[in-house]
């Protein structure tokens, strides 16, 4: 006879998960790229979020302006790359755009804040992935636990944190503690399981090649959910359903419909 099935805590989130709010489609955590990604119909985003240089939560990936802004224009070729090394007055001028394409030009970096209205406004869901500066993992999930906990106070369904930073998930644990949280993992390094466990997460997002039918049992056995990032092929998304994953992170927004089930 075989084993009972574990019982997992209900979940609010949808399966499909709009990757950065477009995946390539538009620029990256912008929110631009998030009204694209509703236009194909997803009602829950994935963004990254760390701190300016006074303490400002906005969205941005890279640890640098480089690739994704004109900050080396516009703030000049002696100015650190580095994004959380300035306020955000000056990052708040970049354009997030143009490196994309010459219809989204001008499109601004946005605040945790910014974006936190509107998905509320419109009943979205949002996956916030802690991606502090290095050097500053506590500080970053601390002071997003107490943006998040204040702009998403009294709603039904809370963001859910994630990091690959374990520092990042208990400084925001130690301000929103009510938040939910997730643990990032892009390899199955040692002592992953006991930190996820010591941290209370919820869910482990995994990069989804890692992910077999012995792991998934080991977190759903666990009462911990199984997401995968960032899954772009039909193959590939085919193989985690059948394995009887929880959420899907996706670039092709265009491509998978956010009603499959």
């Amino acid at each position: 006879m075989s084993a009972p099935s574990p019982i997992l805590a209900p979940w609010p989130y949808p399966r499909w998960i709009a990757h950065r709010g477009a995946g390539k489609l538009a620029p990256e955590n912008t929110l631009a790229a998030f009204r694209l990604g509703a236009q194909y119909g997803y009602r829950m985003f994935e963004c990254d979020a760390k701190l300016s240089a006074d303490g400002v939560p906005f969205l941005m990936h890279d640890a640098t302006l480089d690739r994704t802004t004109n900050g080396a224009q516009a703030l000049g070729s002696a100015a650190s790359a580095v994004g959380g090394d300035h306020p955000w007055a000056a990052l708040s001028q970049l354009d997030a755009g143009a490196w994309h394409s010459r219809s989204y030009a001008g499109e601004p970096l946005p605040t945790l804040e910014n974006i936190a209205h509107y998905c509320i406004a419109n009943g979205f869901l949002l996956n916030i992935e802690i991606k502090p500066t290095p050097g500053v993992e506590e500080k970053t999930g601390q002071v997003v636990g107490e943006h998040a906990a204040r702009l998403w106070h009294g709603q039904a369904v809370l963001p859910l944190f994630s990091s690959f930073r374990p520092e990042a998930l208990a400084g925001a644990r130690a301000t929103a503690p009510h938040i939910p949280r997730a643990l990032l993992l892009d390899t199955l390094w040692d002592g992953w399981h006991n930190t996820a466990r010591e941290l209370g997460c919820v869910a482990i997002v995994c990069n989804h090649a890692l992910w077999d039918a012995a792991l998934v049992a080991r977190v759903h056995g666990d009462g911990l959910r199984a997401l995968s990032y960032t899954v772009n092929d039909d193959w590939a998304a085919q193989r985690l359903i059948a394995l009887g994953t929880d959420g899907i992170i996706t670039d092709r927004v265009d491509f998978f419909s956010p009603a499959t089930p």
